[in-house]
């Protein structure tokens, strides 16, 4: 059974499942996916997103803002606590830096990335990862933040090996999406064979990124079985044991904190 660590899933256009989510997560479990981990982008849309999946109890969730919504607004770590402290919510974020859509590296989005470290230290809960075009960044901040206290995740690995390694020695893990999968991955696909068995973790990011031979299609949480096969094929192992280890490291993951 596979747990997919990262995805949308208020995010998915239901439409091919008769607009239910119930209708999808079905499919999904028969598909051999035991549990989910919504993440979310938007902090003051976590009441929505939490109404959407709270009756599934196959699905956790997360609080946070993704660095590209609400521009401009670094949020105060007493606002970002007033969601991430809540039962329900078993991870902060997701947070980090995006230079993609954000240039000129704006202070700040580096301020709220720290904000949302500060938030997950507090509440000891560990914090979920985006880095784009801000490796050097993501790496500074997470270590003067002291991130290693609360533990994390560095969701939809792209970097090298030698941002990985850093990340691990910060007490991160290293989630895999469908990207692994692109023939143009190989940097990711040497990161997948090298990373220790006990620090990764494989996601979709549905709805987004959906791996090969779906790419360019929705992506769903059934999909992590593809990601699985391509670190199973990379590592040389079942696809079995990428299920298990991943599965394994992913509750090891929501206690990394301390």
């Amino acid at each position: 059974m596979f747990i997919d660590s990262h995805c949308h899933l208020d995010c998915i256009d239901l439409k091919n499942h008769n607009n239910s989510l119930a209708e999808l997560m079905t499919e999904v479990a028969s598909n051999g996916v035991e549990h989910m981990l919504c993440v979310c982008i938007d902090l003051f849309e976590f009441d929505k997103m939490y109404a959407t999946v709270k009756n599934f109890p196959q699905v956790s969730v997360s609080a946070g803002m993704h660095p590209t919504h609400a521009v401009g607004n670094a949020l105060s770590v007493e606002s970002i606590l007033d969601y991430v402290s809540r039962e329900e919510v078993v991870a902060v974020g997701e947070t980090g830096l995006d230079y993609f859509y954000q240039k000129d590296k704006p202070d700040w989005q580096q301020q709220r990335f720290r904000h949302h470290i500060a938030a997950a230290r507090e509440v000891k809960k560990p914090v979920i990862v985006h880095t784009r075009d801000a490796a050097e960044d993501t790496l500074k901040i997470i270590t003067e933040e002291s991130a290693k206290d609360c533990g994390g995740v560095i969701h939809c690995f792209t970097e090298d090996w030698d941002f990985a390694s850093a990340a691990l020695d910060q007490n991160f893990y290293i989630s895999f999406s469908g990207i692994c999968t692109f023939k143009t991955a190989e940097q990711i696909r040497e990161v997948v064979r090298k990373v220790p068995a006990d620090r990764f973790l494989i996601e979709t990011d549905s709805p987004y990124l959906a791996p090969v031979p779906n790419r360019g299609k929705q992506n769903q949480p059934d999909y992590v079985s593809l990601v699985a096969q391509c670190v199973a094929s990379e590592r040389g192992i079942s696809v079995e044991e990428v299920a298990d280890i991943s599965r394994q490291n992913f509750y090891n993951f929501l206690s990394s904190a301390g």
